[in-house]
């Protein structure tokens, strides 16, 4: 994911690539605002988009089909969600991390990658995995080898897998048991992750990004999708985290402009059954 310089409001000098989110440009040139500076550095189809969206907070209901409205690339983009947190993710108890099944998935077909041994290689054939392999799947990975999206593997095999933490890793691949990747139950996390699960999980800045679908979506789809990764995030709370918890949420598509939600009802959607 590309990562854009910048200076967000108390969250530190790095933020995720959703355009508008926090970003605060140096001021080139007497008399520019920062607002102009940044419309300056984007394209035209963007600055366009971007004319199109108020400065305020709209409801998610609202926003989604802005969404959709201003999108001007020439595929089905990503609908992505940036939830800015008052967090600090440099202490381990005020880390948040989860994983949700979306209501209306992601709209794309996932390459799930399964490392495991004997009848657990048949197990995930049998769910639907794409790839299934032993410690020869390691060697390959180790080799370059990376047409996957999503990995799963069995416990006694992370000995293993354990050595591609640095391939891995900086990719959000590595298996986890915290998000349900490292399980013996390899058929059902497979059908999860082809089912649409997202596993999240806050970077240094303090911000959750995750995506909710494709820009195709019905715009109700798309809604639905927004509002239960917000309550998975507001119910990973961290007991040590003190003050407003979610300070921002925003929504854009892939190339799109950031688009600010009102968060004033993000503990009500965490209620919901």
């Amino acid at each position: 994911m590309r990562v854009l310089r910048g200076v967000a409001q108390g969250v530190g000098p790095l933020l995720p690539r959703i355009r508008g989110v926090g970003q605060v440009p140096r001021k080139e040139g007497p008399g520019r605002s920062p607002v102009e500076v940044r419309m300056a550095r984007n394209g035209k189809k963007f600055r366009a988009a971007a004319e199109q969206v108020e400065d305020r907070y709209y409801s998610l209901e609202e926003a989604i089909p802005l969404v959709q409205k201003v999108r001007y690339a020439g595929f089905d983009e990503s609908v992505e969600m940036a939830l800015r947190l008052g967090v600090n993710p440099k202490h381990a108890d005020q880390m948040v991390r989860g994983t949700i099944i979306l209501p209306h998935g992601l709209g794309r077909s996932r390459r799930v990658l399964v490392v495991a041994s004997g009848e657990k290689q048949t197990e995930a054939k049998d769910a639907g995995a794409d790839v299934v392999g032993g410690e020869e799947i390691v060697e390959r990975i180790q080799g370059g080898w990376l047409d996957f999206d999503a990995v799963v593997a069995t416990p006694d095999m992370m000995r293993v897998v354990g050595k591609l933490g640095r391939v891995l890793g900086p990719r959000g691949l590595m298996p986890n048991p915290k998000t349900g990747t490292v399980t013996f139950d390899v058929a059902q996390a497979v059908k999860e992750i082809k089912a649409g699960k997202v596993a999240y999980r806050v970077d240094k800045a303090g911000v959750v990004h995750a995506p909710i679908g494709k820009s195709s979506f019905e715009p109700n789809r798309l809604v639905e999708n927004g509002e239960a990764l917000i309550a998975s995030v507001v119910r990973a709370k961290p007991s040590a985290a003190k003050g407003k918890y979610v300070r921002s949420v925003t929504v854009s598509s892939t190339m799109g402009p950031g688009i600010k939600v009102d968060a004033s009802n993000v503990d009500a959607l965490a209620a919901k059954p």
